[in-house]
C-alpha cells in the first residue's frame, strides 16, 4: 500500500471544522503518513515561558487538513485506523493556564478566586526508554512516565454548514481528548458534508483520563493512519473500535449528559451487533459498560462509554472492518 506524506506549513493549519478548503483529496483505502503542530503552536519552549504571554489564543490546537475523501457523502461513516504515533520532538509541554482547567475558576464557573500560578512544565522525551520525564516546578521531585501517545482530535466538518473551533468536541468528533485514540484503534464518524472533511491534530505524549489540569504533554506527532469509507450506516455520535472494545462517546455539558449520550450510542451499537431491543441493550450495557471520562476541561466534556469484547459473544461491527484494517496496518510497519 502507498503512503502520501503531508506536513503542512503554518499557513495551512486549520482552526476550524468546517469552513476551510481541503488540503488534498483522498480516495478510501489511503495510508497517509502526516504531521501536526502540538495545541500551543510551539509556543511553549522552556519552563521559563508563560502561556499568558506566549501562547496566542486565536491560533491554539492547530490542525491537520482537512482531506476530501472521494466518494463520501452525507450519511456515510468515514473510518479512521490509527496505524502509528511517534513523537516528532525531543520533548512535550504542558501548562496550568490562569482560569482554564478542572480545578480552577474558570469564565463558565465563576468564582471569587485568584486564577492558579502560570506554570510550564518541560518533559524531556527518551526515545530509548520510551518515557516523558516529569519534573516538579514547586519542589525537586521528578519521574519518568511511560510514552502513551494519542491525538486528542480528530474530526469532520459539521452538519448544516456549521463552522466550529477545532477545541469543541461534538457529534463531529473534534476535541475529544481521549486516551483511547491511540495506535491500534479505528475511528467510525457520520459523514455531514460532501468528501467529509477530516482533520486531526493535538498529539499527546501521554494524558492522564479527565485531562484535569486542561493540558496533556502536547507535543507534535508523526502519525500513520489508513482512511476508508462505509457507505451509510452513519453513527449519530463518534464509535472507537480496538481489539479489546467497542466504544462511544458523548460530548456536551454538563458531564453527565455527556455520559448518557455515550451510553445510548453504545445501547444502539450492541442492539446492531446482536439484534436486540434497546430495553435488552440497555439492561446488558448496565452490567458490562466501563466510562472513563475523556476531558473535563473543554468547551464540552467528553466521556467514553466502552463494552469489552472478551465477556461478550463474537461479533463483528461494520463486517469486520476493524480487523481487516489491522491486518492491513501490520504491512505499512
Amino acid at each position: 500500500m502507498e503512503i502520501i506524506e503531508f506536513t503542512p506549513t503554518p499557513d495551512q493549519f486549520a482552526y476550524t471544522f468546517g469552513g476551510v478548503a481541503p488540503v488534498m483529496r483522498i480516495a478510501p483505502g489511503t495510508a497517509l503518513r502526516l504531521w501536526s503542530q502540538d495545541a500551543f503552536n510551539f509556543a511553549l519552549r522552556s519552563t521559563s515561558d508563560r502561556s499568558s504571554e506566549k501562547v496566542d489564543l486565536r491560533f491554539v490546537n492547530p490542525q491537520t487538513g482537512p482531506f476530501y475523501v472521494e466518494g463520501a457523502e452525507p450519511g456515510d461513516t468515514l473510518v479512521i485506523h490509527i496505524v502509528e504515533l511517534t513523537p516528532a520532538r525531543n520533548f512535550g509541554a504542558s501548562a496550568a493556564i490562569p482560569f482554564f482547567g478542572g480545578l480552577t475558576s474558570t469564565p463558565a464557573t465563576a468564582m471569587l478566586q485568584e486564577a492558579l500560578p502560570d506554570t510550564t512544565w518541560i518533559y524531556e522525551v527518551d526515545t530509548a526508554r520510551q518515557t516523558v520525564g516529569f519534573q516538579a516546578q514547586y519542589s525537586d521531585f521528578e519521574v519518568a512516565l511511560p510514552i502513551n501517545t494519542m491525538l486528542g482530535t480528530v474530526g469532520v466538518a459539521p452538519a448544516g454548514g456549521e463552522v466550529r473551533s477545532s477545541l469543541v468536541p461534538e457529534r463531529f468528533g473534534g476535541n475529544m481528548d481521549s486516551p483511547e485514540v491511540r495506535a491500534g484503534t479505528t475511528i467510525y464518524l457520520g459523514v455531514n458534508v460532501d468528501g467529509a472533511l477530516f482533520s486531526l491534530g493535538d498529539g499527546h505524549y501521554r494524558q492522564g483520563e479527565g485531562e484535569s489540569c486542561g493540558t496533556a504533554v502536547e507535543g507534535a506527532m508523526n502519525s500513520l493512519i489508513i482512511v476508508d469509507l462505509i457507505k451509510g450506516h452513519a453513527p449519530a455520535w463518534p464509535r472507537f473500535e480496538d481489539d479489546a472494545h467497542w466504544m462511544a462517546v458523548g460530548s456536551a455539558r454538563p458531564l453527565e449528559d455527556s455520559w448518557r449520550i455515550g451510553n445510548v450510542e453504545m445501547v444502539r451499537w450492541l442492539g446492531e451487533l446482536y439484534g436486540l431491543h434497546t430495553m435488552d441493550a440497555y439492561q446488558l450495557l448496565s452490567q458490562v459498560a466501563l466510562s472513563p471520562i475523556a476531558n473535563v476541561v473543554d468547551a464540552n466534556y467528553s466521556v467514553v462509554v466502552k463494552a469489552p469484547k472478551g465477556i461478550l459473544p463474537q461479533a463483528l461491527a461494520f463486517d469486520g472492518l476493524h480487523a481487516n484494517l489491522r491486518e492491513r496496518a501490520r504491512g505499512l510497519l
